[in-house]
């Protein structure tokens, strides 16, 4: 085993074609012989480019559908013979087996397949069992046998073949490391198929491609974004994101996506500071600004509308980290990249997943996202004064707003904007009088306003104090063994109060 080796047997097992015609007329030009089976054998024909099939080599035709092609010991030894072992020389001299020192496989699409949704049949014919086979054994006997597992690795077999087809230890050995890569992410895709549904926990998630940050959450942590973000996202403007920026982004996709009429949000650090819903796009956005204007700068600034050139002149005269909308006019796009770092997203129509999971001491939490959205259907009044139609459409603003906020929170607002909120408190009821102030600090007047809170009262100070303040009707899930001092409280002094029986938590 050397070093440093040249090519001399290719074996070659693709789904897609691209770039092949580039690799197989390269290997032809260096004299490399190449070995293939079914349709990557009739592409490489089409190319008249000079082929040994799988089947001539083994004596042993395709059977069971294409199921076995390459399932055999001439092929596998092929690759697994460990060139400086006297004992494998020997046995395949015996044999009549080649030395196969290039292996090109790329898998038969199963996530695709599964993302059409196909059924369960198609699914499963999608399990690659031979190329993933072949991924490994090259992968395994890297000393030896170069390794390309999928697409993404063709350039670098177009660079090493450019190269005189020669390559060393250490470029093998990365390639392998790629490989094991792509068999382990496919199989985690095939295991979670099989596993949905079943009462079988096992926590098994693989997440491609990686993009290492700047830092992490401060600048002495690494950090690394592991998925798909231009899937969700075109970054049309700015500086690079940042982990930060992430976390907000994500928090205002949330919360945005509870919204369907004319909606603005500004965001920090994963909390709402301003959200409003107004007919016009730029009443939104001034009104959502107003809720805090101290806080959204270097905020995040979400809508669900187009943004047009009013909007952004006036999204223009706030410092701001990231602007995201569904679309721009072009003459909004323009006054929005004269900053030149502001970052610039436009959203993408993609599904998000269903399921959450973090990392906790020695393992890992995973829940279900929470999706549960409780509207007037789903609010049961417990007080004698029932909400009138406006206090109702607050409600459920509060309602959407306070499931999207750190807890303990509270949440007051009216006429379908943010007055203030209380953010991640230890006591709900040190939420609710941060939220108060902070409505007054930036001149809300309270009265005939709305409340809403993230988990139950223990007691029935919180609406006291509301009142006292001139909030008229509250929504909270209810469950507390005290709930009747609450409901009391609002029945004694004309107060509504509506129960979801659906807690929000968020930590």
């Amino acid at each position: 085993m050397s070093t440093t080796k040249k090519l001399k047997t290719a074996l070659i097992s693709v789904y897609h074609k691209d770039h092949m015609d580039e690799i197989c007329n390269k290997l032809h030009e260096l004299g490399i012989q190449i070995i293939s089976t079914g349709g990557t054998k009739s592409f490489i024909e089409e190319l008249d480019v000079p082929v040994t099939a799988v089947e001539e080599l083994t004596s042993y035709p395709s059977i069971l559908g294409g199921r076995v092609k390459t399932l055999h010991p001439k092929i596998f030894g092929g690759i697994l013979s460990r060139r400086d072992e006297a004992l494998d020389i020997e046995q395949m001299k015996q044999y009549s087996i080649p030395e196969i020192d290039l292996v090109v496989v790329d898998l038969y699409p199963f996530e695709e397949t599964l993302a059409s949704g196909a059924g369960e049949q198609d699914v499963i014919e999608k399990i690659d069992i031979g190329g993933i086979s072949l991924i490994r054994a090259a992968a395994k006997n890297f000393k030896d046998v170069i390794i390309i597992p999928s697409q993404a690795e063709y350039r670098d077999l177009i660079e090493i073949l450019g190269n005189g087809a020669e390559t060393t230890l250490e470029q093998r050995k990365e390639l392998a490391m790629k490989a094991f890569q792509v068999s382990s992410h496919y199989d985690t895709a095939i295991f979670n198929f099989f596993n949905a549904g079943s009462e079988y926990k096992a926590f098994k998630q693989s997440v491609t491609p990686a993009k290492v940050l700047r830092y992490g959450e401060n600048p002495h942590q690494e950090g690394v974004f592991y998925g798909n973000f231009d899937q969700i996202f075109e970054q049309v403007h700015g500086k690079e994101i940042s982990y930060n920026n992430l976390l907000d982004i994500e928090a205002a996709v949330y919360l945005i996506d509870e919204f369907k009429e004319t909606t603005f949000a500004i965001l920090k650090h994963n909390n709402a500071c301003g959200l409003a819903s107004r007919e016009v796009l730029v009443d939104a956005y001034k009104d959502a600004l107003a809720g805090d204007p101290v806080s959204a700068f270097g905020g995040i600034l979400i809508t669900n509308k187009t943004i047009d050139k009013d909007t952004a002149a006036e999204i223009n005269d706030l410092f701001c980290e990231v602007v995201i909308a569904p679309a721009y006019v072009d003459e909004a796009m323009e006054i929005l990249k004269s900053k030149k770092n502001r970052i610039i997203l436009v959203r993408k129509d993609c599904e998000l997943p269903k399921k959450q999971f973090r990392t906790l001491l020695n393992g890992v939490l995973e829940q279900d996202r929470d999706l549960s959205m409780e509207g007037k259907d789903r609010m049961k009044t417990a007080t004698k004064v029932t909400p009138t139609a406006q206090e109702f459409t607050d409600l459920e603003f509060a309602n959407k707003l306070v499931k999207h906020t750190k807890s303990n929170t509270i949440i007051l607002a009216r006429n379908k904007q943010l007055l203030a909120s209380g953010v991640g408190q230890t006591s709900r009821v040190d939420a609710l009088r941060q939220a108060i102030d902070k409505a007054r600090s930036f001149g809300f007047e309270l009265d005939g306003g709305v409340m809403a809170s993230d988990a139950f009262f223990p007691f029935p100070d919180c609406v006291e104090i509301a009142h006292d303040a001139g909030i008229t009707s509250v929504v909270q899930p209810g469950g507390s063994i005290r709930d009747k001092e609450s409901i009391d409280y609002c029945d004694a002094h004309n107060m509504s109060m509506v129960l979801t029986g659906v807690r929000h938590f968020k930590h």
